[in-house]
């Protein structure tokens, strides 16, 4: 499949568009700094990394109508303190100015912190993003507690990178992220990648959290399947939790074909009913 046949691919299966829950806008001199990191493989991608949609932030916005992706999130995040609102800034212009962006905002653990995210929450920010592996930071740190009770008690969603790939450090893996999840039950964390390679891990946290969500984010794609394969006995599962997965894709930052990733669905054979809610009914019940 490629990206012409996508708009054909999601009417087939009665929906309205696809809701992109993992998609990246980062102000363009971030974004070029980002870029570069992807072009070098350096030490936080790990491997050769070629990206295929480097246009502007009009052409991607572009492609994405193309496609038919009718809402979409625009994640950024910090990786040191006093960017967090730079970035919460230039997000919620660019949602002011496409109207199929959700508001997005990030956050990093540094003094004021709970102020800037309850302000954010204020002027109505859909979904937050930390990349924990990027920002090397711990999300047990004190000066989140109080965040993520504000989150959980606003149930705005929270797109956590929490697994350990594609580069492990002493702050990612499940641990962390069950520690979390035990003071604050209620919090609507959506486990990128769902926590690849920690697969298991994260899947139990799903069971054991009424408000966790998994993404699909690069998952069961050739370029992630080599290094750390989805397991097959953990599918049942998954499927019995299908109301909990949403469709993810890194765009614009991954090295092959959006369709891919939705080609890459469908082959497990779970169904079309399955696919309908991963591809848009779970998100837009979630998020609106």
């Amino acid at each position: 499949m490629i990206d012409a046949d996508v708009p054909a691919w999601w009417q087939r299966l009665g929906l309205p568009g696809l809701f992109d829950i993992h998609v990246h806008f980062l102000p363009p001199r971030v974004q070029a700094k980002v870029w570069e990191q992807f072009d070098r493989g350096g030490p936080l991608i790990g491997r050769e990394w070629p990206i295929l949609y480097k246009g502007s932030d009009q052409e991607r916005v572009s492609q994405l109508r193309e496609l038919g992706v009718r809402r979409f999130s625009a994640l950024s995040y910090a990786h040191r303190p006093g960017m967090a609102e730079f970035l919460n800034d230039w997000a919620f212009e660019l949602a002011d100015d496409v109207p199929e962006c959700l508001r997005s905002a990030t956050f990093f653990p540094e003094d004021g912190v709970a102020e800037y995210v309850e302000k954010r929450l204020a002027g109505e920010a859909e979904i937050f993003k930390v990349h924990v592996q990027v920002g090397r930071f711990d999300i047990r740190d004190s000066l989140l507690d109080p965040v993520w009770g504000l989150l959980a008690e606003a149930g705005t969603p929270v797109v956590i990178h929490a697994g350990s790939r594609p580069v492990p450090t002493e702050f990612t893996g499940p641990e962390p992220m069950r520690a979390v999840l035990d003071r604050h039950p209620r919090l609507t964390a959506v486990i990128a990648h769902m926590g690849s390679p920690e697969y298991r891990e994260f899947l139990e946290m799903v069971e054991d959290f009424p408000r966790v969500h998994l993404d699909t984010t690069m998952i069961w794609t050739a370029f992630f399947e080599d290094a750390a394969p989805y397991p097959p006995d953990l599918l049942p599962r998954l499927v019995e939790h299908g109301d909990r997965v949403l469709l993810g894709t890194d765009f614009p930052n991954i090295p092959y074909l959006y369709a891919h990733q939705l080609e890459v669905l469908e082959g497990l054979g779970l169904g079309d009913d399955w696919l309908r809610r991963v591809c848009w009914e779970n998100a837009a019940t979630l998020v609106g």
